[in-house]
């Protein structure tokens, strides 16, 4: 493991009395306690980002695919009617 430093935090009593309740059961420390929750709470603060940005880059590609299909669809319309016309002179 990488260097350690200390640090000093303050707890509500409650939430002191569950941890060491769970450390107790798990047969670990506060330290080691504390370090998971850190490691875990960053893990899925990360997950949350990286969906919150997947999520901007979904709605973005739907606007960007959306102004293709219109411009392709305005363009087939366009030319059918083209078409259309040709065919009509030529009867």
């Amino acid at each position: 493991m990488a260097e350690s430093k200390k640090i000093m935090i303050s707890l509500p009593d409650n939430l002191l009395r569950e941890i060491d309740d769970i450390v107790s059961n798990e047969k670990t420390n506060r330290s080691e306690f504390i370090r998971k929750a850190m490691n875990m709470y960053i893990r899925e603060k990360s997950k949350i980002e990286r969906k919150e940005k997947m999520k901007n880059g979904y709605q973005e590609m739907a606007t960007i695919n959306l102004s293709i299909a219109e411009t392709g669809l305005s363009t087939d319309t366009s030319s059918l009617k083209n078409y259309e016309t040709k065919i009509a002179e030529c009867e």
